[in-house]
């Protein structure tokens, strides 16, 4: 997609986010450079426990793990969603390859530089790891692999609980979407983090550091910037919620103030009441009924899962039935 085209889809999505109401923005647009680099402070503070968990479920289980994709010592393909710098997986390509485990590592991403930087980043270090990069979105990817003559079993990685950025609906949709693409006994490996004492949660996603807070306004920065918007940061705040019933964990940013905001790239002005919030991001948390009842209508089954050893995240193994 060219740089052009980005910019005119962001332009329409910021558009269509704030004429309606609620406001709404997506947190698919927090992660242009300086956001991305907020995110990985974010990960590296202590009460944002998701990354170090599922690093440590990883260390402890990465030879269990082979055991489920490939018991019998068989080729498979490992297909991972986004797969970013890699950190986490990079404990099982290596493990992988010391056992000598036969496979091929796909990673999918959007992002041309991204996936060029993860190559060539694994490359160095695993020179004898088989890696074939995907530019696509993820079904796209799929397909493509459906296409080859030898049909080796999949196994998805789909981790770091980025599906609990959708709502169940969405979530289902998504998950029936991915079974259209996997043969039977085919793998997911899905990280999702568990409900957990409602304090840890917002402590995670509003931290005292307020990085957090930087990177939902960055989202405002990045408009000013690319847009051409005057949004003024002083003016907006950042809120974060969590219904332990639920499990949703709910970002905004609120304006502080009555205001009326123009972006020159859209030609258009957006008026904001006193503490009106925008949506910006969704982060599901789940217990083991939620996460069966998922599998289940979506055509897998729960075939066996690994927690950290406080409990708060798991990566689950589901079958394609």
């Amino acid at each position: 997609m060219s740089t052009q085209t980005q910019t005119s889809v962001f332009a329409q999505h910021i558009h269509e986010g704030l004429s309606q109401y609620p406001k709404r923005l997506s947190s698919r647009y927090f992660y242009d450079a300086k956001g991305s680099e907020l995110f990985r402070q974010i990960m590296r503070m202590e009460s944002y426990y998701l990354t170090d968990a599922e690093y440590e479920i990883f260390e402890n289980y990465r030879a269990d793990l082979l055991e489920q994709f490939a018991p019998d010592g068989n080729d498979f393909q490992l297909i991972e969603f986004g797969a970013g710098d890699g950190l986490k997986t990079r404990l099982l390509l290596e493990h992988f390859l010391q056992a000598g485990a036969k496979f091929e590592y796909l990673p999918i991403d959007i992002s041309g530089d991204a996936l060029a930087k993860l190559t060539a980043g694994l490359e160095k270090d695993f020179p004898k790891l088989n890696i074939k990069p995907l530019e696509a979105e993820y079904f796209s990817a799929l397909e493509q692999l459906e296409q080859q003559k030898e049909q080796k079993r999949k196994v998805v990685l789909f981790l770091g609980s980025n599906l609990g950025n959708f709502q169940h609906e969405q979530a289902v949709s998504f998950l029936k979407g991915l079974r259209s693409h996997l043969n039977k006994g085919d793998l997911l490996l899905i990280g999702l983090d568990l409900k957990k004492e409602p304090a840890v949660v917002l402590e995670a996603y509003n931290d005292k550091e307020g990085i957090t807070k930087a990177f939902n306004l960055n989202l405002l920065e990045r408009i000013n910037r690319e847009l051409g918007g005057n949004f003024d940061l002083e003016s907006f705040d950042h809120w974060e919620t969590y219904d332990p019933l639920s499990g949703e964990t709910r970002s905004y940013i609120i304006s502080k103030r009555k205001q009326r905001v123009w972006i020159e790239a859209l030609q258009e002005a957006y008026q904001f009441e006193a503490w009106e919030p925008i949506w910006t991001e969704l982060s599901q948390k789940y217990d083991f009924r939620m996460i069966e009842s998922l599998a289940q209508a979506s055509g897998f089954k729960l075939s066996e899962y690994y927690q950290d050893q406080r409990e708060y995240f798991v990566d689950a193994i589901w079958e394609a039935v």
